[in-house]
């Protein structure tokens, strides 16, 4: 995949991406006012920063966060989003090429990103514009699949859309995390999060993914009656969990 490909993927799912998709659980920072010592003085650089959800705890944090973002509706997505945010700022960057200055930021995150990065140059980039000592925490939300209905979705994502097993986050390994690290060591840590929904957020969720098929598509119909049937079964009082694990992994360079 180009990286041209991976910067256009989420244009036409922007809207469903901020409606539908989980934000990151509070405990995050406070785990790492702990890890690492966090505080509201950090200058963190948020890449591929998207919607802006990764971003607001920091925000909220009292940092001052940078979003660096190549595709301009998501850009434009997360300035909407954080814009009552003073502390918070946005550039048109990539992972390999951020435009920010050297030793300029003191923490890198990456949520629901890094699996789009090109890791060689990346790491070089982050290298550059981290200050001695800084710290990357690479982020995921990553559904569960230890509930029957959480693995009856995966299946229908396997059947229904297109390059789904190429793109998955889940082809991101904790070796290929360690390896871009290394030599320094990488820590995991991990937390309970879940999205409740009607019907509409089930579907919303689904079709934020850019691999679902979207309206218009061959399989678009099918697809949605398969939520439907999938909702249906598992449904209480018109809801049902999304359960996810996210994921923290960080270190230093």
């Amino acid at each position: 995949m180009t990286a041209l490909d991976s910067t256009k993927r989420f244009s036409d799912r922007v809207e469903n991406y901020v409606k539908y998709r989980p934000h990151y659980p509070a405990a995050l920072v406070d785990f790492l006012r702990d890890a690492i010592d966090l505080t509201a003085d950090f200058v963190v650089a948020d890449v591929g920063s998207g919607t802006g959800f990764l971003a607001e705890p920091f925000l909220q944090n009292g940092n001052r966060v940078i979003g660096v973002e190549p595709n301009a509706e998501m850009r434009g997505a997360g300035d909407d989003y954080l814009r009552d945010y003073a502390g918070f700022s946005s550039v048109n960057g990539a992972s390999e090429a951020t435009t920010l200055a050297d030793q300029s930021v003191d923490l890198i995150v990456a949520g629901q990103a890094f699996h789009w990065f090109e890791p060689v140059n990346t790491r070089a980039e982050f290298t550059r514009i981290l200050r001695p000592d800084g710290q990357v925490a690479l982020v995921w939300n990553s559904r569960r699949l230890d509930a029957p209905f959480m693995q009856e979705y995966e299946d229908i994502l396997h059947k229904f859309t297109e390059n789904y097993g190429g793109v998955s986050e889940r082809n991101i390994l904790d070796e290929h995390l360690a390896a871009f690290y290394a030599p320094q060591p990488m820590h995991l840590q991990t937390f309970d999060n879940v999205q409740v929904f009607d019907f509409d957020g089930v579907k919303g969720r689904a079709l934020s993914s850019s691999y679902s098929p979207a309206p218009g598509h061959p399989l678009h119909q099918s697809f949605l009656a398969a939520l439907a049937d999938l909702f249906a079964r598992f449904q209480e009082n018109n809801a049902v969990q999304i359960q996810y694990v996210t994921r923290l992994y960080w270190g230093k360079l």
